[in-house]
């Protein structure tokens, strides 16, 4: 089957990531995890802080893809390419775009952190992720009702 990486072109306003998707099924294969504070005393209400985190993108990740004349193929992003992706997605202000699905815009979420992996001791580590070198690993605010719902009740798993 064939394989083709994709680059980004900076020089291009069209290439690029211009939106977090939140999704079912990540084709990255990975699911995010939903951060909340947790109070030890008791009778204390979970306050809760609607972050996620998870990858946005990993490199060298080989990912199904079939167009519309029934094609299959892989594609993948080099770990330069993951690096120019989530510089350019902030350059070009785009932490308050997200969709459902990769479809339906969606309103109240922001990325508020976000790093590329550099080594064994990567803070994604503490959250139980073991994401390789140059993963581009996103936190994501949610004040969006809807969704947030859709991630307690298991219904969006990742980022894409």
């Amino acid at each position: 089957m064939r394989i083709v990486e994709l680059i980004i072109d900076e020089k291009d306003e069209t290439s690029g990531i211009d939106a977090v998707s939140v999704v079912e099924s990540p084709a990255i294969e990975s699911d995010f995890i939903a951060l909340k504070k947790h109070e030890i005393e008791l009778k204390e209400v979970d306050a809760e802080k609607r972050i996620l985190m998870g990858a946005a993108l990993i490199p060298n990740k080989q990912i199904y893809r079939k167009n519309d004349k029934n094609e299959e193929y892989y594609i993948y992003f080099s770990e330069e390419t993951v690096r120019k992706a989530s510089e350019l997605f902030f350059m070009n202000s785009n932490q308050n775009n997200a969709t459902l699905e990769h479809k339906q815009k969606l309103d109240g979420m922001s990325v508020v952190e976000s790093w590329i992996v550099e080594g064994k001791n990567d803070k994604s580590m503490n959250y139980g992720f073991n994401f390789p070198k140059g993963t581009w690993v996103i936190s994501m605010k949610v004040n969006n009702d809807e969704i947030w719902n859709k991630v307690k009740l298991g219904e969006v798993k990742g980022f894409s």
